[in-house]
């Protein structure tokens, strides 16, 4: 390995880093990072040790990660009894969570949103509070999806460049 290449594998596996990174700070697109760092390589080094086919694998995995984190509020807060307006608030949270209090508000967001909507839609403190708990147990749900597949991303890389 020449040192363009040591250099091209660290660049990579900053922007890999920083992916991770992103898992904590949700203002910051955690996964697609660590695609993007794959790709990054896969490029400059022509496709000879990141192929398509694992470009493509680490594309399905990036899907299926952004699938499962957006839902993972959705579900956590249904499991916990949230109706359709909870459901309806923890959108509304997310957005105005983002908007309002950056990377903080994304994950408090939800969980507000989901809790004042449940009030305004009828339901006590009590089970608007549940629903709001159900929206964090999906919440930290997906962040464990995120990071295992992260962890895994970044190790299938790692083993491919020195493999």
């Amino acid at each position: 390995m020449g040192v363009w290449e040591i250099i091209l594998f660290t660049v990579s596996l900053i922007i890999m880093l920083v992916g991770m990174a992103g898992i904590v700070a949700p203002i910051i697109p955690s996964i697609p990072l660590i695609w993007l760092g794959a790709f990054f390589y896969a490029i400059f080094t022509h496709f000879e040790k990141i192929t398509w086919m694992v470009l493509l694998v680490f594309a399905l995995l990036t899907v299926f990660s952004i699938v499962f984190e957006n839902l993972g509020n959705v579900y956590g807060a249904k499991r916990f009894g949230a109706t359709k307006w909870g459901l309806v608030g923890s959108v509304v949270g997310t957005g105005a969570g983002f908007y309002m209090g950056g990377p903080i508000g994304l994950i408090l967001g939800p969980i507000v949103g989901t809790i004042i909507f449940e009030i305004v839609g009828g339901k006590g403190y009590k089970g608007a509070l549940k629903s709001g708990l159900g929206n964090f147990v999906g919440f930290l749900g997906g962040s464990v999806i995120k990071t295992l597949t992260g962890l895994a991303m970044i190790s299938i890389f790692i083993w491919k460049v020195f493999g």
